[in-house]
């Protein structure tokens, strides 16, 4: 299972540990990822995503879910949340 944000894309990054001598000995900063499940208002369900704590603020901070995932570019999300997506759209269209 890869180290990615599924709502936020966030991933790895690469840098260098250096010491004191100015050695550098490269480095995998991983991001803060946890397992958490997510309300959709419109749908009325739950879904279980694996989020950066700091995508989970920023969706907290955009008013849910719903709005999260309408307002972010698809290139950034994952399978399973462009699935969700797609409901969203289709209960807009449908109410």
């Amino acid at each position: 299972m890869s180290r990615i944000c599924e709502l936020t894309g966030k991933g790895r990054q690469v840098g260098h540990n250096v010491s004191h001598a100015n050695n550098k000995t490269k480095k995998v900063f991983l991001p803060n990822l946890q397992n958490v499940t997510l309300m959709s208002e419109k749908l009325d369900r739950s879904f279980k995503f694996r989020v950066s704590t700091q995508g989970l603020r920023s969706v907290e901070h955009n008013g849910g879910l719903d709005a999260w995932l309408l307002k972010t570019s698809d290139e950034k999300l994952s399978a399973s949340a462009l699935k969700v997506k797609r409901e969203l759209k289709k209960a807009d269209k449908a109410a």
